[in-house]
């Protein structure tokens, strides 16, 4: 059966040192931060999920971005190991929280690095970036992982930005979504439509045609809505001062098995 259950984690009171790669350091509103995640959490349960909240990581100033430390693929949570050393402590309360769910728990080891947000599901077809935060033996760990279970693993190369999903998500029929500015191959996909701002390349799919996604892509809501789908929108402004967005503030656990 279809599941819809959401791992969050508290913003850490240091969010504010958190990592940035490909943009310039901006100063944080950590209490804005704070209400802008009370928000999103309250705009997945608004839409019938369920919320998990994992053990605070409060000295871990990139913990709210917990969608890097797990990949699910049906049952299995593949435990990450963060290209970034300093991210590496998130992972241990996520573990707690997978298993608690009954999970079956992997690990990605030493050399290999992978970060969630580099890995796009779309059906059972697993798209992997590969670049800064995930490497080769990271890949192909996932790979070893997942694909006896029925998965396509494709790696996908990233130097543009952070992770893959922070160049392109999907929307509900699979059409993958970009900005093709931040993209290193758009011609990987398909089935692809581009849209016109950065951060309208990043969705979460709350079942049905509605789409979470920041309010600081009108133009592409407006283009969403004219296709037929429900943008639902939330401010992340803070976040995005981190180089994150509506993806990497929770896990989606769809097909736990009941």
């Amino acid at each position: 059966m279809p599941s819809k259950k959401a791992l969050v984690r508290r913003p850490s009171p240091r969010l504010a040192e958190g990592l940035v790669t490909h943009i310039e350091r901006e100063g944080i509103d950590a209490d804005l931060a704070v209400e802008q995640w009370e928000a999103y959490v309250t705009a997945l349960r608004a839409h019938g999920w369920d919320t998990i909240e994992v053990e605070p990581a409060d000295d871990c100033p990139d913990s709210v971005f917990v969608e890097d430390t797990v990949v699910m693929y049906r049952n299995v949570a593949l435990i990450a190991r963060p290209g970034a050393e300093s991210r590496r402590a998130e992972t241990a309360g996520v573990e707690e929280a997978v298993a608690g769910l009954g999970c079956s728990v992997n690990w990605i080891w030493e050399p290999g690095t992978l970060e969630g947000g580099d890995v796009l599901k779309i059906g059972d077809t697993v798209y992997v970036g590969r670049g800064g935060r995930t490497n080769a033996a990271g890949v192909q760990q996932l790979r070893a992982a997942f694909e006896p279970l029925g998965a396509r693993v494709v790696a996908v190369p990233v130097s543009k930005v952070l992770h893959l999903k922070s160049a392109v998500t999907a929307l509900p029929d699979g059409t993958v979504i970009g900005h093709i500015p931040k993209m290193d191959t758009p011609s990987l996909f398909a089935r692809f439509l581009p849209v016109p701002e950065e951060a309208g390349a990043h969705v979460v799919l709350l079942g049905g045609d509605k789409l979470l996604m920041a309010a600081s892509a009108p133009k592409t809501a407006e283009l969403f809505s004219d296709l037929g789908y429900e943008p639902v929108v939330v401010d992340i402004s803070e976040f995005e001062k981190l180089e994150g967005c509506v993806t990497c503030l929770s896990v989606r656990l769809r097909e736990l098995y009941t």
